[in-house]
């Protein structure tokens, strides 16, 4: 079977998936924009990297996006036609509908199955937009969001299965769409992420921590930004080196904008909270953006790791700490809540409660010995939900399914939430 893997920044959420089928001895192409690591046995096919959105006079108002997603899907057809004149035409596709790629797909290869991958629909209420206390989107906005949504309407129109990697964000996908669309994640590697008492971890500072140093409390996020609360774990970490002048935080991740806005009078949102919170530097920690086997010792030192986030794209991040075992204190949000039951396997505080964040973090200092139970039920939960292993053999008995239907209409089966 040859399997098309499309997606806008590299290999993304189909990395390990790319490797099983080549395993499996499946031929396997990614088309991409750019390509930041290569797997073996894998065609990489590159198309060109279109601008990103541009405002012009002639275009219609919130155009901007949609016509850059729609230039997008151009490039990824015409490179799609030039692999199939060539003798290179696959079996399945398999891309990210999010930038437009998979759009003229079928207009290419009508008779080529194809699997979505369906990671966030756009909504005005019910997710990030108006989340936060007073931010209530006008109408301009609920316009703009509406049209931010074209590409995937026109891509699940077509294509004959789409995949969520959690419930929630297939919840986000209109009622009829649902009905094609599986719920797997793209799974976490247990053997890799697991429990480890002898762990430790050297800081950029020189400092190495593990089982006989300060208790550490972690915070990890593409960007220390509001959307993952980094302002209010900011804020918690301060008021518990109060009391515990021991503490150490440690908070991993860059100092741009991946999602929101950017502070009042830009530069990095470290930089313009740090101005106005009251903690000794020797309580915090920011290595940057680090290799993930550092991030996994950063998790197996952890006595609590602070998970916040907006109604949104539920990260990795998270997952692979509850596979190290960490004590996992998150947002009460939805995403959040889909893995983890308050009081079983993790504790939730509201998102924006710094105080309520505190005292669980100040709890989970004072007594971790009685947490070691909902440390282990939270790595039982990776295990039997997100299991590597176990997500690939979903995802690939799909993509068989869908070569076998051609074209028809497949129902999958949803598996029921285990805790």
């Amino acid at each position: 079977m040859h399997v098309a893997l499309v997606h806008k920044r590299g290999f993304g959420q189909f990395a390990a998936l790319a490797a099983r089928l080549v395993k499996s001895g499946n031929e396997v192409s990614l088309i991409t924009e750019a390509i930041d690591h290569k797997i073996p046995s894998v065609r990489v096919v590159r198309h060109r990297a279109e601008p990103g959105p541009r405002a012009s006079a002639h275009m219609a108002r919130h155009m901007g996006i949609p016509d850059h997603h729609v230039r997008i899907g151009h490039r990824v057809a015409e490179t799609l036609d030039a692999m199939a004149r060539q003798g290179l035409a696959p079996d399945v596709v398999v891309g990210h509908i999010g930038w437009g790629s998979m759009m003229f797909l079928k207009d290419v290869l009508p008779q080529v199955p194809a699997l979505g991958y369906c990671e966030f629909f756009y909504r005005s209420e019910g997710s990030d937009i108006g989340f936060a206390p007073g931010d209530q989107p006008d109408l301009e906005t609920r316009k703009r969001l509406r049209l931010r949504n074209i590409a995937q309407l026109v891509t699940l129109e077509s294509i004959e299965a789409g995949n969520s990697p959690t419930h929630w964000q297939r919840s986000l996908y209109p009622t009829d769409a649902q009905k094609r669309i599986s719920v797997c994640h793209e799974g976490i590697d247990v053997e890799r992420f697991r429990p480890d008492p002898n762990a430790s971890v050297r800081l950029p500072d020189g400092r190495t921590l593990g089982p006989d140093g300060p208790p550490v409390v972690t915070f990890v996020a593409r960007d220390l930004e509001p959307y993952r609360g980094f302002p209010q774990v900011l804020e918690a970490a301060a008021k518990v080196v109060r009391q515990r002048p021991d503490a150490l935080f440690v908070f991993v991740g860059g100092d741009g904008v991946s999602y929101g806005m950017p502070p009042p009078g830009g530069g990095a949102w470290k930089d313009h909270l740090l101005r106005s919170v009251d903690i000794p530097q020797a309580n915090v920690v920011f290595p940057g953006v680090v290799p993930h086997s550092v991030l996994r010792q950063i998790f197996q030192i952890s006595a609590a790791h602070v998970y916040l986030t907006y109604p949104f794209v539920l990260s990795w991040s998270v997952l692979e700490a509850m596979a190290c075992g960490t004590l996992v204190i998150g947002s009460d949000t939805a995403p959040v809540r889909e893995v983890i039951r308050a009081g079983r396997n993790g504790l939730l505080v509201p998102f924006f409660d710094a105080d309520a964040l505190a005292e669980a973090i100040l709890g989970a200092l004072k007594t971790p010995e009685s947490y070691l139970g909902m440390r282990a039920a939270a790595r039982r939960t990776i295990e039997r939900r997100f299991r590597l292993t176990d997500c690939l053999d979903r995802q690939q008995k799909l993509l068989e399914n869908l070569t076998g239907t051609q074209r028809r209409q497949i129902n999958i089966r949803i598996d029921p939430l285990l805790l």
